[in-house]
């Protein structure tokens, strides 16, 4: 049937040009925009999945800059400990210059002097974006100050868990007596203001806790006189046959501290009740404790000297102070240089340790800046895989529906001329 008021073809030809338009639509939104999803109404899933991943790659921007900050801070800190292992290394070679030279370890002291200053100047300079990691307040100051770490941290990486939390993780630098060349609260706990705690050849260090309750614990260091292998075998045959750390001779116990070394203990806790000693030895049955004294605590040691004001002008009354701990312990002046020249290298290997520390967070951190670069690229190519648009199929789709559209148009008109057709009947009438 024929109707001039109902056109079912031009409707249909109508409602396919109108599809037509509508992915027309959506492919050119995608060939202007290169994004196959680029609104929640595309599809909501890889939308919600591209923009928190977005998110989190913009958060891994801002932890590469970070990451370069903390670098920064880090080679600063290297740089400067290195310089200033060198200087040290300098004064120690002056210290060995002035064995035998008289008068002119006056000379000698004024080169020491221009050297310790510029130990100074390396640790005051040794600054970036107003952080020093080479001198602190790690201290609660004052005579035997306690020690106060201090952390120093480099923002490394942030990390979003399967449920969904996310976090910010740092890199740890602990600023202290092992790693902080001066102590900024005057407790001199640094590698370069301590003073050296005198421990004669003849001694060895010993470090001993004592737990009081709900008073906590307290450590000390005292010095221990050791014997010798031959020392002790001089004395008389080991009694003990059961344990290799305990010598037994004549009533008394000698434990082995190091290869070659014996300090005396005993069996009795040296602690008065309710305090506790953690013994230094437990062989299961007996507990032993080193023999102490309050003169030999490291404390009560202290000469006054550290690297940053050593005097070999004053020699002399070094020589009476350590005599004064330890008899007979320094026969003249040279026995100081060597103390000094003991003391300067233990302060080099701590200054190694500190240096080995940053360059390995050096390592840490050019590790993580690679890996944060590399992950940033992996999440930016994931998303594209989610949302991106294939520009060859797109425009080869475009192109198709142009063609579509022309020849919907085409129908439409083919449909829309059957009126015209019925008009030409009356005409011919």
């Amino acid at each position: 049937m024929t109707s001039i008021l109902t056109n079912p073809a031009a409707m249909a030809a109508l409602q396919t040009l109108r599809s037509i338009d509508r992915s027309m639509e959506v492919t050119q939104a995608r060939v202007s925009s290169g994004m196959r999803v680029q609104t929640a109404a595309d599809n909501a899933a890889y939308w919600s999945i591209a923009t928190t991943m977005r998110s989190d790659n913009h958060a891994l921007s801002t932890i590469q800059d970070a990451l370069g900050l903390g670098a920064a801070k880090v080679d600063t800190a290297y740089t400067a400990m290195e310089s200033a292992i060198d200087t040290v290394v300098e004064i120690k070679s002056k210290i060995v210059a002035a064995y035998g030279v008289g008068a002119n370890r006056g000379k000698i002291q004024e080169e020491i002097a221009q050297l310790q200053e510029q130990l100074k100047s390396i640790s005051d300079s040794a600054t970036f974006s107003g952080e020093n990691w080479l001198q602190d307040y790690i201290s609660d100051g004052g005579t035997n100050a306690q020690e106060r770490p201090v952390i120093k941290q480099v923002v490394a990486s942030f990390t979003r868990t399967a449920s969904g939390d996310v976090a910010v993780k740092t890199v740890d630098y602990t600023l202290d007596s092992k790693t902080v060349l001066f102590d900024l609260n005057g407790g001199n706990l640094g590698i370069l203001d301590s003073s050296v705690k005198f421990v004669a050849e003849s001694e060895t260090p010993v470090d001993i806790t004592t737990s009081n309750g709900t008073m906590g614990a307290t450590n000390a260091s005292y010095a221990v006189s050791f014997l010798t292998e031959s020392q002790l075998t001089a004395i008389g045959a080991d009694t003990n046959t059961i344990d290799t750390s305990i010598y037994a001779v004549g009533g008394n116990f000698y434990l082995k501290v190091a290869e070659g070394k014996w300090a005396q203990v005993t069996t009795t806790d040296p602690a008065t009740a309710p305090a506790v000693t953690t013994p230094a030895h437990d062989d299961g049955t007996t507990k032993y404790y080193f023999v102490v004294t309050a003169a030999n605590n490291l404390n009560n040691r202290k000469l006054g000297m550290s690297v940053t004001n050593l005097d070999i002008n004053k020699l002399n009354d070094l020589v009476v102070k350590m005599n004064t701990m330890v008899p007979g312990s320094a026969p003249n002046t040279d026995a100081v240089l060597d103390m000094m020249e003991r003391f300067l290298d233990k302060q080099l290997l701590a200054m190694t340790s500190a240096a080995s520390s940053l360059g390995s967070i050096q390592k840490r951190i050019d590790l993580q800046e690679s890996f944060v670069a590399s992950l940033t690229d992996v999440i930016d190519k994931g998303v594209g895989r989610l949302v991106d648009a294939d520009m060859n199929e797109e425009s080869t789709r475009l192109k198709a529906l142009q063609t579509q559209q022309q020849l919907g148009i085409q129908s439409l008109q083919i449909a829309n001329s059957n009126a015209e057709n019925i008009l030409q009947l009356f005409r011919q009438g």
